[in-house]
């Protein structure tokens, strides 16, 4: 007692600090394909001009409300706050946007002030110098700066028509930012989308981790509220609101769920008289110990999990714990060790998906797996388990054929029928709808409805770009080319794709083909808080900013191939990629689509190795491979009929079934070769168990995880239903080559002296 009691505090002192180490990562990166070329040149972006923006859209009663006068110090100091807040690349917003264009426009007066002052006091000094009199010297300055006056007077009042360029001067404010109707200028349509709305956009800095974003979208949000604006009503919304919304989901949902499953697997074996009453938890008792110590080892790893973590602990609880059942039922250590190989390699498979999020999830199930295989030996080898003497099977009867008396051609011909509806499913799996966008991660978050609302307001939820690169962006050609292209693009998708900003927006002054040296003035006057969020200082990078709706990606793959011919026409002095996050959701679609059917077979395949290496009959191992295809196939079938889209973790749809439909064969064979019934039975609860586990993700909040959880649990119906099928008509029934009393193969030794 006291050595197990030392064992299970050294088990706890080394578990539960790597338990309360595990982190969760939900960022986007997670679903974004590793080496991805616009991945990458979206990170490149973000790391000069900031990553997808923090949205507060503030709202008032009346229009113009939140710009006049007596409300921009509130708008200004808030703006203020938030560019001053840890992990923030830049913050625009019209406060500030109107205090830069007031500022550099005092300085400009200022600098022709001072200008036209020494001209006149250069004038009056030659004047002195020739020892003119008072009278001619005053002449003289008058005569230096007339033609001054003539020329900048006249230019002055016809570019500051609103007056003095200051933020208490509200006809400066109004002719600034609306035009003649009262409307937003198309130019700050960003920023003001309407004329009883403004939106700031608090750009972080490029690959946030998942707590940082966390506590910047909080920081944000206590700004908001803390802030003296007259608004009547405020909403701070974005894509990293969403992911910050998702890892509290994640973290909420992962004790949630799991507490669910251990619960609900638990009721199976507590409630089902499958052994002795005091031992019916320890298939779960070994489950829980396997995955705490997986979970651990992460945890002292140092290694996130991703969003795919809530869906984890259920899938593990469920599956984990049929192997300690078959051990218990005396199904022998290489048949329960093969089985396990089998599911870990199906799992296992799923490193190969293109979506990290996908593959972290089938690596982390596979090593959980054989880490719960391992415990649940070690128990059977030397924990308290008794384990049950094997039921004798009664000799068949050598006049009735085996199988229920149906003849092998009879079978084999019931049998085609499932085998052709699976066929059927294979040939529709690859044209299967497959969605992939950020409804498929967020929905069912209120923060996600709360950005589908805003969406509705500045007129898009996501941003794409085209991103210049060259020696100087700004020389005449490019400049030409990307007003051009402005004008272009608008024009041809102007109802799907939405100007934000771009180089021909903040020098639209100039015309569209200035020439270099208008463009160097224009910089030097123009404030670089408004050229920064365009042009990079060394003007070797810009950005054109549009926006876009994220939800239909096959819609984000036309505009994408578009904009790629739009950057082929750029000048040769510059390069020109697409960038911006719904264009990597299309890469992340496209990638998924190219590699489903890879990755559905390659999870069959490997489990069939598995027991191909391991079991001694590769007759099983066939089998088990057949069935993993057969209930894949009318899987697909039956998501093909109900017109259910595949998602990043459904489309690997053959590593989970293969996970589960070869552990059944191989299982339900045993039973049927030594006539086992208690172990068939076992079969029977451990899928139950399994499928209960899966089906407790439905109560998720998070519509990737309900339908994951959904399709897993119908998928172990389904492979149970066709393992128990292919063994019935394949496979050989009990002989009488051992009779009752004798001891089955794999029996334990402990069992042929009792």
């Amino acid at each position: 007692m006291a050595a197990a009691l030392g064992v299970l505090a050294v088990l706890a002192a080394l578990l539960v600090p790597g338990l309360l180490r595990v982190e969760v990562e939900t960022g986007v990166n997670e679903f974004v394909p590793a080496g991805d070329p616009v991945a990458r040149a979206t990170s490149e972006m973000a790391a000069q001009f900031g990553g997808d923006p923090v949205v507060v859209l503030i709202e008032s009663a009346k229009p113009r409300e939140l710009l006049l006068k007596e409300n921009l110090p509130a708008l200004l100091q808030l703006e203020g706050e938030l560019a001053a807040l840890p992990h923030v690349k830049a913050v625009y917003g019209p406060g500030t946007v109107l205090n830069q264009i007031a500022g550099q426009a005092q300085d400009l007066l200022a600098e022709l002030g001072g200008y036209r002052d020494g001209l006149r006091a250069k004038a009056e000094a030659q004047a002195r110098k020739r020892r003119a009199s008072p009278e001619e010297v005053a002449a003289a300055g008058v005569r230096a700066t007339q033609a001054f006056d003539e020329r900048y007077a006249a230019l002055l009042a016809k570019g500051m028509p609103g007056g003095l360029p200051t933020l208490h001067n509200q006809a400066f404010v109004d002719r600034v930012i609306f035009n003649d109707e009262g409307d937003p200028r198309p130019q700050w349509d960003f920023l003001v989308p309407r004329p009883d709305a403004v939106a700031l956009l608090v750009r972080p800095d490029a690959s946030l981790p998942q707590s940082d974003t966390e506590d910047l979208v909080a920081a944000v949000d206590a700004a908001v509220r803390d802030s003296d604006l007259k608004a009547s009503s405020t909403t701070v919304t974005g894509i990293p609101t969403v992911v910050a919304a998702l890892g509290e989901q994640v973290r909420h949902e992962v004790s949630l769920l799991g507490g669910l499953a251990v619960v609900a697997v638990g009721a199976w074996f507590l409630l089902t008289s499958w052994t002795r009453r005091r031992l019916r938890l320890l298939p779960l008792g070994a489950s829980l110990l396997g995955t705490a110590v997986t979970l651990s080892v992460a945890g002292w790893a140092g290694r996130p999990l991703a969003l795919t973590a809530v869906a984890f602990l259920p899938v593990l609880l469920g599956i984990g714990s049929d192997f300690m059942t078959y051990l218990h039922r005396n199904a022998g250590p290489r048949t329960v060790l093969a089985a396990a190989l089998a599911s870990a390699a199906g799992f296992g498979a799923l490193a190969v998906a293109p979506v990290p999020a996908v593959a972290d999830l089938g690596v982390s199930l596979a090593v959980g797996l054989l880490v719960t295989v391992l415990v649940s030996l070690g128990i059977h080898r030397w924990g308290p388990a008794e384990p049950e003497h094997p039921a004798a099977p009664a000799p068949p009867d050598a006049s009735r054929p085996a199988s229920g008396g149906l003849a092998r051609s009879t079978r084999i011909s019931i049998l085609l029928v499932p085998v052709l509806a699976a066929v059927g499913g294979w040939a529709v799996f690859p044209s299967l709808s497959l969605q992939s966008d950020l409804t498929s991660l967020a929905s069912g978050l209120p923060e996600y409805d709360e950005a589908r609302g805003v969406e509705r307001v500045l007129g898009a939820s996501g941003e794409v770009a085209l991103v210049v690169r060259g020696d100087d962006v700004l020389d005449a050609e490019s400049f030409a080319w990307m007003s051009r292209t402005r004008r272009d693009v608008i024009a041809e998708h102007g109802d799907e794709l939405s100007a934000v900003l771009s180089p021909g927006d903040v020098l639209s002054f100039l015309g569209g083909e200035p020439e270099a040296s208008q463009v160097d003035a224009a910089l030097r006057l123009l404030p670089p808080y408004l050229a920064s969020s365009v042009v990079s200082p060394d003007r070797r990078t810009a950005v054109m900013t549009y926006g876009v709706d994220l939800d239909d990606v096959e819609r984000l793959a036309v505009l994408r191939d578009y904009l790629d011919d739009v950057a082929a026409t750029a000048p040769a002095s510059v390069d020109v990629e697409v960038a911006g996050l719904p264009m990597v959701a299309v890469s992340a679609q496209e990638a998924m689509d190219d590699e489903r059917l890879l990755g559905a077979v390659l999870g069959i395949v490997a489990a069939g190795l598995a027991l191909l290496a391991l079991l001694p009959e590769r007759r099983v191992a066939l089998v088990a491979m057949l069935s993993a295809a057969v209930a894949s196939g009318l899987v697909a079938l039956g998501i093909a009929v109900t017109g259910v889209a595949l998602t990043p973790m459904t489309a690997g749809l053959g590593s989970l079934t293969a996970a589960v439909a070869c552990e059944f064969t191989v299982l339900l064979a045993l039973a049927q070769r030594r006539g086992d019934r208690m172990l068939a039975r076992a079969v029977d609860l451990a899928a139950a168990a399994s499928a209960t586990g899966y089906a407790v993700l439905a109560v998720s909040d998070l519509g990737l995880i309900r339908g994951f959880g959904v399709l897993l649990a119908v998928t172990v119906a389904v492979a149970l239903g066709a393992s128990r099928l292919l063994v019935w008509a394949l496979l050989p029934a009990a002989t009488p080559r051992k009779r009752a009393g004798v001891v089955h193969e794999e029996t334990p030794k402990v069992l042929e002296k009792v």
